[in-house]
C-alpha cells in the first residue's frame, strides 16, 4: 500500500480543521483548498499548504472535481479527504481519484455507487446478514398493496422516497387511515 505523506482535504471550516488536526497528529502534511470566499478562514491559515480554487459558490469550488484533483497533484497530494457533505458520497469524484492514482480517503466509488441508493443498501446489508427494519419495497406502490404491507409490519411506519436526500420524502404514519395523504406528501 502506498505511503500517506500529504492529504489534501476537499472540504471546509471546522471539519476541514478537524481533519487537519489529526492528519498532523499523525505525521502527515496537509493541504487545504479554498474558495475567495473562504481566504481569511482558520482551515487556510491552519494548514501546511492552501491553494485557492475560486468562486464564491460551492459549485464554483468545493465541488468542482477538476480543481480539486489539479490541486492535488500541484502539490503532490498522495491522498483526498473529502471531509462529510460536498464530494464524500460522489462515487465518480471517488473513481477520478482512483483513475488519478490518489488516495480517496473513504469508501471505494463501487461502494458509493451500492450504497447511493436506500434500497440497494439495504439488500446489501441483508445480505451480509445485518438486521435491518422491516419494510416493503416491491414494484406494486398501489394504495392498496401498501395499506396491506403497512397493517402486516404495524404501526408508526415510516414512508420513505427512494430519492430524495436530507430527509425529504420522509413521513411519519400512526395509521392506516393517514396512508394515502401520507404518500401523496411524500411524492411531493
Amino acid at each position: 500500500m502506498k505511503t500517506i505523506k500529504k492529504v489534501l482535504i476537499a472540504n471546509r471550516g471546522e471539519i476541514a480543521v478537524r481533519i487537519m488536526r489529526t492528519v498532523s497528529g499523525m505525521g502527515i502534511k496537509t493541504v487545504a483548498v479554498f474558495s475567495d470566499a473562504d481566504k481569511e478562514s482558520m482551515f487556510v491559515k491552519g494548514a501546511d499548504e492552501a491553494v485557492c480554487i475560486g468562486g464564491n459558490a460551492a459549485t464554483e469550488s468545493y465541488l468542482n472535481q477538476e480543481k480539486i484533483i489539479a490541486a492535488a497533484k500541484q502539490t503532490g497530494s498522495d491522498a483526498i479527504h473529502p471531509g462529510y457533505g460536498f464530494l464524500s458520497e460522489n462515487a465518480s469524484f471517488a473513481k477520478r481519484c482512483e483513475e488519478e492514482g490518489i488516495i480517496f480517503i473513504g469508501p471505494t466509488s463501487s461502494v458509493i455507487k451500492k450504497l447511493g441508493s436506500k434500497i440497494a443498501a439495504k439488500k446489501v446489508a441483508e445480505k451480509a446478514g445485518v438486521h435491518t427494519v422491516p419494510g416493503y419495497s416491491g414494484k406494486d406502490q398501489s394504495i392498496g398493496r401498501l395499506k396491506y404491507e403497512a397493517e402486516e409490519i404495524g404501526f408508526p411506519i415510516l414512508i420513505k422516497a427512494s430519492a430524495g436526500g436530507g430527509g425529504k420524502g420522509m413521513r411519519i404514519v400512526n395509521s392506516v387511515k393517514e396512508l394515502e395523504a401520507a404518500m401523496e406528501s411524500a411524492k411531493r
